[in-house]
């Protein structure tokens, strides 16, 4: 089984991912202007570019803080300087690491509301997602149109007051399946997750003959008031470090 981390803690002085390890950091959205501009400097002339087309400024910024992290963050894992990471995209849009050449770094990010999740492993595909909790009027037909027929039944046998949760708690495992797969929001009903927010994150049915279930591992990240949060990673028996970057000594990465 892959060991699940019991809460967010304060980032090491020095990081260090081993094999068999996934470190998954949490990142504020509206960082101090002081660290917002120290991360948009790590940006390139595109993705500079890229955040200016944001018609809102909150979109800017979150853009710069997540995109900013991520550099710094890769390239602290790497020991290259964050400038020298190069991203870039599978076909169906999954992003990783294209320079430097040759490194088995893997990584994946998510936003929602005011908080970022950024996950990282070596040799291992993974998915991270975070959804901020909020009331929505058509929460039953997004979830009949997302889900599969078994987790749309067991979302409607739970009460009421439990949709909110549990339809986040989906969403969030089903979110972070596929981007771990890369095969993008064509798969969303091919497969069945736990639904109910106060049980484990399990996956129950994958596409594919039996061993295409023992590949991937799927847990819950501990809890962020307001938000549900997921990860799944590919195979088993991992190690999980989850660090707040706003903890002390975080600011000294990506603030």
């Amino acid at each position: 089984m892959t060991s699940a981390a019991a809460a967010w803690s304060p980032p090491p002085t020095r990081l260090a991912l081993g094999e068999g390890e996934v470190h998954v950091w949490r990142v504020s959205l509206a960082p101090p202007p002081a660290r917002l501009a120290t991360l948009a400097r790590t940006l390139r002339d595109d993705e500079r570019e890229r955040a200016a087309r944001f018609y809102f400024e909150r979109d800017r910024t979150a853009y710069t803080a997540t995109r900013g992290a991520l550099r710094v963050l890769a390239g602290a894992y790497l020991g290259r300087p964050p400038e020298a990471i190069e991203l870039g995209y599978q076909a169906k849009g999954k992003p990783y690491l294209a320079a430097p050449p040759g490194e088995r770094l893997r990584f994946n990010v998510s936003h929602s509301g005011e908080l970022a999740l950024l996950a990282f492993v070596r040799g291992r595909e993974l998915g991270v997602d975070i959804e901020r909790r909020r009331e929505m009027q058509d929460l039953r037909s997004l979830a009949k149109t997302s889900f599969s027929p078994l987790e749309y039944e067991a979302l409607c046998r739970l009460p009421v007051h439990d949709h909110v949760a549990a339809f986040f708690a989906c969403w969030s495992r089903k979110e972070a399946f596929i981007k771990a797969t890369g095969e993008g929001v064509s798969q969303l009903a091919d497969f069945d997750v736990s639904v109910r927010a106060d049980e484990p994150a399990r996956l129950l049915r994958v596409p594919g003959p039996p061993p295409s279930h023992a590949r991937w591992s799927i847990l819950d990240l501990p809890a962020i008031p307001g938000y549900a949060a997921a990860l799944v990673v590919e195979g088993d028996g991992v190690g999980l470090a989850c660090w707040d970057a706003s903890s002390a000594g975080g600011g000294d990465l990506v603030g």
